[in-house]
Formats: C-alpha cells, sequence, structure tokens
C-alpha cells in the first residue's frame, strides 16, 4: 500500500507582505492628509491673523481671570482661618475624628501651614502633626469625651503613650494632649515630670473661642527653631 506524498502547505508570505504594504500605504495616505490639513490651517490663520490675535488675547483673559479666582479664594480662606471659632459646647459634640479635624483647623489658623490629621489605626500616639512658625515641631494626641468632663478622666496611661512616640518616633519638639474632658492629677504630674504639655477643658475653651495661638497659652514651650516674622 502507498503512500501518498503530503499535501504542500500554502505559503503565506506574499499575503502579509501585501498586508504589510497595505498597511504602509494607509499610513502614509492618513499622513499627507494631516500635513495638508495643518499646512491649510497655518496658511487660513496667516491670512486671517486677527481669529489668532484674538483668541491670543481671549486665553489670556480666560487664564487671568482663573488666577485672579484662585487668589481670592486663597484670600477668602485665609480670612475663615483666621477667624476659626468654636465653642466648647460645639466640640463636646463632635465625633472623636471631627475633633481632631478641629484641632488641626485650629492650628491651621494659628499660622502652621502644614498642620493635618494622622489619626487612625497605628498612629502611634499622633492624631494631629503641625509646624509653627517658629520651626518647632508638634505632636498632638487627641482625647475627646462624648460627655465632657463627666467622661472618664484623661489618666497617665495615655501620657505614657505620647511620652513613648511623641519624639523618639515622631521628632516633637512640643509633645501635648488635648481633652475636652478631665485629665487626672497624676496624669497633671506625670506631665510635668516628662516635659509634656496638657491642654485640658478651661484651655481648650480659651483656646478654641479666642485667637491666640496654643503656644502662648502653654507654659515652657521650647524656644524657636529659627527666626520668625511673628518672633
Amino acid at each position: 500500500m502507498t503512500r501518498r506524498p503530503p499535501a504542500r502547505q500554502r505559503t503565506r508570505g506574499p499575503a502579509r507582505r501585501r498586508r504589510g504594504d497595505d498597511q504602509l500605504l494607509a499610513g502614509g495616505v492618513a499622513a499627507v492628509v494631516v500635513v495638508g490639513v495643518v499646512v491649510a490651517v497655518v496658511n487660513w490663520l496667516l491670512a486671517h491673523w486677527w481669529v489668532l490675535a484674538v483668541a491670543v488675547v481671549l486665553a489670556g483673559l480666560v487664564g487671568a481671570g482663573w488666577l485672579h479666582r484662585r487668589r481670592q479664594q486663597a484670600q477668602w480662606e485665609a480670612v475663615r482661618a483666621r477667624g476659626l471659632r468654636y465653642a466648647i459646647a460645639q466640640l463636646d459634640a463632635l465625633h472623636h475624628a471631627r475633633f481632631e479635624v478641629a484641632v488641626s483647623d485650629l492650628m491651621r489658623r494659628d499660622g502652621c501651614q502644614d498642620a493635618r490629621r494622622v489619626g487612625g489605626g497605628g498612629d502611634l500616639g499622633a492624631d494631629v502633626k503641625a509646624t509653627d512658625p517658629y520651626g518647632r515641631r508638634w505632636v498632638i494626641q487627641c482625647k475627646h469625651r462624648r460627655n465632657g468632663v463627666k467622661g472618664a478622666a484623661v489618666g497617665t496611661p495615655d501620657l505614657q503613650v505620647l511620652n513613648g512616640t511623641a519624639r523618639q518616633v515622631h521628632g516633637a519638639d512640643v509633645a501635648v494632649i488635648v481633652t475636652n474632658g478631665r485629665v487626672s492629677a497624676p496624669a497633671v504630674t506625670f506631665a510635668q515630670q516628662q516635659r509634656l504639655h496638657v491642654v485640658d477643658r478651661q484651655t481648650l475653651a480659651v483656646w478654641a473661642s479666642g485667637s491666640r495661638p496654643l503656644w502662648e497659652l502653654l507654659r515652657a514651650v521650647p524656644p524657636p527653631r529659627r527666626p520668625s516674622a511673628l518672633s
């Protein structure tokens, strides 16, 4: 029984080359069309130069208007920040996360342009960080009490957490704990021993409802790191 010779496979080389040539031709035609359109537009603009001039003027006016709005918005934001006030009752009513945001906003009002809330899971004792106009780095831990002075007092363990991380981990010059509630007597003593600052309910009320920066309300704040227009 004889075997039939295997059928020859059809070569695909010429077909592929034809498709490549067709694509190259199409690309060349598209490029010619694009160049032609660009040349036509340029020639039209040269013949009607005033249209281009009007477009440039309009673009300049739009850009100037946008910059003016941005500057005006920034000015209004600065005015709003300087006028920021909180009554202690407003702070009592906040969620603890919003309380941290309020403390951050107050620091920004006082001139700490980089003040931000960093609290959350794994914050290592820092809820707010800020750099004041004198170059001092602030690390703030917030303890919000929904019931105000009737809530649990801030105790020594809370301050121990701040003391263990504020300087070593976060590089703080000023380590602060802020609460709208009470602070226990042992906690106050511990804070004095460890050069920590406590903002209790009374100090918070003065700070939030007035316009004096926090460093003017605290004792034994470290000296400025650098000269400032405020110094």
